[in-house]
């Protein structure tokens, strides 16, 4: 059965829930469908009091470290940390208390292609049991292109059985967003969660576009049970009205 995988995004050093496609560089034309309150720790403390493991937190720009490590260090060995990885500051991460580190763009050069001599690099040094591989990705007219620099750049990479195969040994998951329809709460992209239901060689967890019950049940019906999942401004903590993050944490108990 499919898993349901926290999340905290961080922007400015504050839980966010962002529409994806209008994240960029320079802040022109940012859509925020949540701003919290609540301390990242906090929401940290609450999933593991749920018992949640896997979740993810992830520093979207500059000015998040520090809320990071207050998360990481709220549910030590719990969380998944993204966000800026690289050879030089992964192990690090892992130190204050990330159970994995994820990693996107420092794999491909500015242009967007894959390197894959750094990929092996990070594996020397952290070891591929706490990496997670990030292709997260937009649709393109061949299928899904994997998307770095917060899904602003494409890359040479697509997201196929074959690319996942290819990956598979250097890493201990995938997470991959959707990123056109991330933050819309229009339904998830039924054909790539189709894609990834079909493959089964490393746990995978999506996100985007999750918005009712009735969109669980499906990504859980396209993945074969296999395709974990995230969501962000459907759930009632992040705002949302779509679902209740009281019942996903029972779900995740059946």
């Amino acid at each position: 059965m499919a898993r349901f995988r926290p999340c905290i995004d961080l922007h400015d050093g504050k839980v966010k829930q962002i529409v994806g496609g209008s994240l960029r560089d320079d802040g022109a034309g940012l859509r925020e469908n949540f701003v919290s309150d609540e301390s990242p720790a906090a929401f940290a403390a609450r999933y593991r009091a749920d018992n949640l493991p896997g979740g993810h937190v992830i520093k979207l720009g500059p000015g998040n470290d520090d809320a990071a490590r207050a998360a990481l260090a709220a549910y030590p060995g719990g969380l998944h940390l993204g966000g800026g990885i690289t050879a030089d500051n992964a192990a690090d991460w892992l130190a204050v208390g990330a159970s994995h580190v994820i990693v996107t763009s420092w794999l491909f050069s500015p242009e967007g292609r894959f390197l894959p001599d750094r990929l092996a690099r990070l594996v020397s040094l952290i070891g591929a049991d706490r990496l997670v591989i990030d292709l997260s990705c937009r649709r393109t007219a061949t299928g899904w292109t994997v998307a770095m620099n917060r899904w602003q750049t494409l890359t040479d990479l697509e997201v196929t059985p074959a690319i996942l195969d290819r990956l598979a040994g250097s890493c201990a998951e995938f997470l991959i967003h959707a990123a056109d329809v991330e933050g819309l709460c229009g339904g998830i992209d039924a054909d790539l969660v189709r894609l990834l239901g079909r493959w089964a060689g490393r746990p995978l967890t999506y996100a985007g576009g999750i918005a009712t019950p009735a969109d669980i049940a499906l990504l859980e019906e396209l993945g074969s049970g296999r395709v974990d999942y995230t969501v962000g401004s459907a759930l009632d903590i992040f705002g949302g009205r779509g679902l209740r993050y009281a019942d996903l944490v029972a779900r995740s108990r059946t």
